[in-house]
């Protein structure tokens, strides 16, 4: 009997969706395989199903997004879940509440999932340690966003059929980005050799010891890449002087077609948004449909999202 309520005990526990780190290669698989069968869906005339029917979302987005957000607001609404999401710049948070306090507070009203994104590295860590619900990390500080992750990894097998043997460069301010860190997580788990290209004032110091080969020339780091990867400047994460200007950014570390041809012919580009045009990519290169996956990554995103909602709140 007593190894009954054990495995009851277990199954009822929560599911949380933290960072790629504490991913297995087969859950990682299971979302991206999941999240397929979403695309043709959200491509078709009826895009609403009931899995998440008679379940309570909630939104907590800290920090303002457009894409993230969103797309996890239609993900939630077409599998069928009441969804809420809360305005953080009026909280109560304002007024002095921890996150502990909101946590409480949301705990009461006994939602199923919560979706977080906050500008604290480990704070969806600590929701998902004083909430009974599922938690999903929507981007954490400088930590992680294994959604986007995800996602960017769902792009390129929709377009190269697989991600193993595949040579994957991301490019720009390395040191303040989470999407870089569940992307190098998960690119390396999923078989593919990965070149980080950033200035010095920009790359994190032991960069290597994930598993990367780090490049401070633009050049040599595209050389021979399949996916370049292109990442926005932090600036709201900046303290202090990390460039001369953006002008000079713009010509060493900024993604130009001259610096594109130094990639396989074929190449294609990513960018997680929203896009500085003129400072990391080139306006001419991030509107080309036919290298770009911009629009591609922003449309999957639902798919993977889906996923993870059906997936992490049985």
């Amino acid at each position: 009997m007593a190894t009954e309520k054990k495995v009851t005990a277990i199954k009822n526990t929560p599911k949380h969706l933290l960072g790629i780190q504490n991913l297995s290669v087969l859950e990682a698989k299971e979302i991206l395989t999941e999240a397929k069968f979403f695309i043709k869906l959200n491509r078709g005339s009826s895009k609403k199903l009931d899995v998440l029917r008679g379940k309570t979302q909630i939104n907590l987005f800290f920090e303002p997004s457009t894409r993230t957000q969103s797309s996890f607001d239609l993900a939630g609404k077409r599998l069928g879940a009441d969804v809420m999401t809360m305005n953080m710049s009026n909280s109560a948070l304002k007024k002095g509440e921890t996150l502990i306090d909101t946590a409480m507070t949301l705990n009461a009203m006994h939602p199923d999932i919560i979706v977080i994104r906050h500008q604290d590295s480990g704070a969806p860590n600590l929701l998902s340690q004083k909430v009974n619900c599922t938690v999903i990390n929507a981007g954490d500080g400088r930590r992680e966003h294994p959604t986007q992750a995800l996602l960017d990894a769902l792009t390129i097998i929709n377009r190269k059929g697989n991600i193993e043997g595949l040579k994957i460069a991301i490019c720009g301010d390395i040191l303040h980005s989470r999407v870089a860190r569940s992307n190098i997580y998960l690119m390396n788990m999923l078989g593919a050799e990965v070149n980080v290209i950033a200035p010095k004032t920009l790359m994190p110091r032991g960069i290597d010891n994930l598993g990367v080969k780090s490049f401070t020339d633009m050049k040599k780091g595209l050389d021979g890449c399949d996916i370049v990867m292109m990442l926005r400047l932090q600036n709201e994460r900046m303290q202090g002087s990390f460039l001369p200007s953006k002008r000079e950014y713009y010509e060493f570390f900024g993604l130009t077609p001259e610096k594109l041809k130094f990639a396989k012919k074929d190449a294609l580009l990513m960018h997680p948004g929203p896009m500085n045009r003129g400072v990391e990519i080139d306006t001419k290169l991030a509107d080309d449909i036919n290298v770009s996956l911009v629009k591609e990554q922003v449309e999957l995103g639902v798919a993977v999202r889906m996923a993870c909602l059906k997936l992490y709140c049985k």
